[in-house]
């Protein structure tokens, strides 16, 4: 049985006005069942806009540009505890002292993408 992510109405809400003011907008989802340090597929579920509808786009015909080192970052930063770091918009809403722009989690980021690093 194949499972698919599937938009609530108010996730497709958003994507409808976004859509509205721009006409190439996708819905993106990631499937946290399908996260792994392992897999070399991206978690990602995408809808495009059909006719009014949102429709689930084939994930053969995504192309995800410098996949494998994302996927290599994100393992570093779990493996050394930043995730931790990251910083959602409800928890600063709770705490406005937390930064939702999570400067620190880019800046890691970037440390870690850095040609420095062996990365381009």
């Amino acid at each position: 049985m194949i499972c698919y992510l599937i938009p609530t109405p108010c996730a497709l809400k958003i994507a409808d006005k976004i859509s509205e003011q721009c006409s190439n907008a996708v819905l993106l989802m990631i499937d946290g069942g399908k996260m792994s340090p392992h897999d070399r597929v991206p978690p990602i579920v995408m809808y495009e806009r059909k006719d009014s509808k949102w429709i689930l786009k084939d994930k053969h015909t995504i192309m995800l540009r410098q996949w494998e080192e994302t996927r290599l970052i994100a393992n570093q930063m779990l493996d050394s505890g930043d995730h931790a770091l990251l910083v959602d918009f409800d928890s600063h809403l709770d705490d406005i002292t937390k930064d939702w722009t999570n400067q620190k989690v880019n800046n890691k980021i970037l440390e870690l993408a850095s040609p420095a690093n062996g990365n381009v």
